[in-house]
């Protein structure tokens, strides 16, 4: 081993006790409250508590849900200036600033309203690129996977207690006062950046400069042979978690109860991913993320096959239900692990770079939802499971086979980048 490798590894092992990979966890919540918590399903709640119709408010929603999918076209603004974890704050900060004053109308489907929670959406996912940049910046392979999973654990989890808070206050507080406690869950939480691993400024002497080094970086991200394999694995109908929605609307068929279902689909599911998601790093750094994502997301449509192929009762239907929520909490924690190892190091554009390819994630989603329900409407009950299984087996152990017999290439340039600016 030559100087400089060992160089790189005494920093990279020098520098994991101070990465502290559960602060992600704390870091995703300003946007696991926005996306998961208020836009995902207080909304939805407080809008028919307000007489707002099924159909309008969920036009309202798609248009919330918009910014998740186009947000690449801002996060670049957060490589810039100031450093990532002050960004991550003040996106935060004018998230809630934003979120209160919607709060504050007196119909929340107003016109004034949804301008306010536009706006909230489009500043949150701010946090998003912060995150994945300061995640690309950790050394070592270890704290870059605990890092991802701690972020989908956080994710998943703050959205719940969100969702729970905005329902059990609705019925205790008018709509202005429950603004406080929606921004409050946005905005605290953004605080633990100041305990988030230093995040130097990368800076050039000029425009020129800066655009060349940014160049550089997404040439060496993008333009090369393993970015085909990678982006389409992003794109694989596997591992979605498409079915999340429309488990509830199955059970029913299964013979399970509302009650029941307002479990295992509401607060015990969102446990059960969480728990998913720590467990991921669990799988040795040694087996390639894409390589280890696959095998869970390949478990995760096995437990699907339970729904398909099983006699339509509770007790599969909570076997079923169970076993998935948990491989699917691994498959959103494996996906980040994916992400990551696309991305490189974050170098001048890491967040840029990860909103990139982080949003390629959004397309199998809604895909998937429609697919899905293709399945329900040809076959029945069976088929909504099933056309999941068969579209996500068959296209995911392609791939799978592709990492298996194919040796991962040398690092991307961008690293280079990184350490000499």
């Amino acid at each position: 081993m030559d100087t400089s490798d060992s160089k790189q590894t005494a920093e990279g092992i020098s520098a994991a006790p101070l990465e502290r990979p559960w602060l992600f966890g704390l870091l995703i919540a300003p946007m696991a409250v926005l996306s998961n918590g208020i836009i995902g399903g207080g909304l939805s709640y407080l809008f028919r508590g307000q007489g707002v119709g099924m159909a309008h408010g969920a036009e309202i929603i798609a248009l919330l849900n918009l910014p998740q999918t186009i947000y690449f076209l801002w996060s670049p603004i957060t490589d810039f200036w100031i450093r990532r974890r002050t960004w991550l704050m003040v996106a935060a900060t004018a998230a809630a600033i934003c979120m209160f004053a919607a709060f504050q109308r007196d119909r929340l489907a107003s016109r004034g309203a949804v301008t306010l929670m536009f706006l909230s959406a489009c500043l949150g996912q701010l946090t998003i690129a912060g995150c994945g940049g300061m995640m690309g910046s950790l050394h070592s392979e270890t704290g870059r996977r605990r890092a991802g999973s701690f972020y989908q654990a956080g994710s998943l989890g703050f959205g719940a207690v969100a969702l729970f808070a905005l329902a059990f206050f609705s019925e205790r507080l008018h709509l202005g006062e429950l603004g406080w406690i929606a921004a409050a869950m946005i905005a605290l939480p953004s605080l633990a950046a100041l305990a988030a691993p230093e995040q130097r400024v990368v800076r050039e002497h000029g425009f020129q400069e800066t655009v060349a080094s940014i160049a550089h970086e997404a040439k060496a991200t993008f333009l090369r042979w393993e970015a085909i394999p990678y982006s389409l694995t992003c794109l694989l109908p596997i591992g979605s978690g498409a079915m999340i929605q429309l488990l509830p609307g199955l059970a029913a068929e299964y013979h399970i109860s509302g009650r029941q279902v307002g479990w295992i689909n509401g607060v015990g599911g969102s446990l059960l991913m969480v728990a998913g998601a720590i467990a991921f790093p669990l799988i040795p750094t040694r087996v390639r993320a894409p390589v280890a994502y696959l095998a869970v997301c390949l478990m995760n449509e096995a437990t699907l096959a339970i729904l398909w192929l099983g006699p339509l009762g509770p007790s599969i239907y909570f076997a079923g239900a169970t076993l998935f929520l948990f491989t699917i909490g691994a498959c959103y924690a494996g996906f980040t692990a994916v992400v990551l190892e696309f991305l490189g190091r974050s170098g001048k554009s890491g967040s840029a770079r990860y909103s990139i390819i982080n949003s390629l994630g959004n397309v199998p989603v809604a895909a998937m939802v429609f697919i899905d329900g293709k399945g329900y409407a040809e076959w029945g009950v069976r088929g909504m499971p099933g056309i999941d299984v068969v579209v996500g087996t068959v296209t995911g152990a392609m791939m799978l086979t592709y990492f298996l017999t194919h040796r991962r290439r040398s690092t991307p340039e961008v690293e280079v980048a990184e350490v000499s600016t």
